[in-house]
């Protein structure tokens, strides 16, 4: 199962940092693949809770991108429309991951 979660590095490394806790702890078991541990936080908040991390990961709106491309190229774009957003390779996802009170954004 690949759930397609594009994070950036620090993302991943807190990310990997959780999953090989889970691993020293599940060793009585058989443990649970990466992306079946990604699929558990992301759906299953007692699991989650449990291990201390939060994924979340949502579309961003128009104004969002609009607000993102903005940031990096200045000014905004006139016409705000998904596909324009598209062409110009301006992120649609914020991925955000938090644990142990530390959260990471990222656009892609």
């Amino acid at each position: 199962m690949n759930l397609g979660l594009i994070m950036n590095k620090e993302q991943q490394e807190l990310l990997d940092e959780v999953y090989k806790n889970f691993l020293k702890y599940s060793s009585q078991v058989i443990p649970f693949t990466k992306d079946e541990f990604i699929h558990h936080i992301k759906t299953n908040d007692g699991f989650a809770k449990l291990w201390g991390l939060k994924i979340e990961e949502r579309e961003l709106s128009l104004e969002e991108r609009n607000n993102v491309y903005k940031r990096q190229w200045e000014p905004g774009v006139s016409e705000l429309s998904h596909d324009r957003f598209n062409s110009l390779n301006t992120p649609n996802k914020l991925i955000k991951i938090t644990y142990n009170d530390k959260t990471i954004e990222s656009y892609v």
